[in-house]
């Protein structure tokens, strides 16, 4: 079975709308008064707006950080190059060097 993509489901419109419609559909299950239920509705919404807020800012700070280090590897030298001195010789090399 495939995970559960969480930062979609929560950055979505849709799951807040259906959340607060099921929430909703239980408080007229129990038969809680209308301004106890449209009090509740509105605190899911409020909820799931600051929750795709907090995501969404989040993916584009993490976007932000991944730019900055493919610059930054970008303009660092390459620490695999070896100088000619510390260059390992292979005994082919040894061979012709004698």
């Amino acid at each position: 079975m495939d995970k559960i993509n969480w930062k979609a489901k929560l950055t979505s419109r849709k799951f807040w709308m259906a959340l607060a419609a099921f929430i909703v559909g239980v408080l007229a299950l129990f038969r809680i008064d209308a301004n106890t239920t449209t009090q509740i509705s509105g605190i899911i919404m409020s909820l799931g707006a600051v929750i795709a807020y907090i995501v969404g800012e989040g993916l584009v700070d993490a976007s932000a950080a991944k730019a900055s280090n493919v610059i930054t590897a970008q303009v660092k030298p390459d620490k695999t190059e070896a100088t000619a001195d510390s260059k390992a010789t292979t005994p082919a090399d040894t061979a012709t060097q004698s």
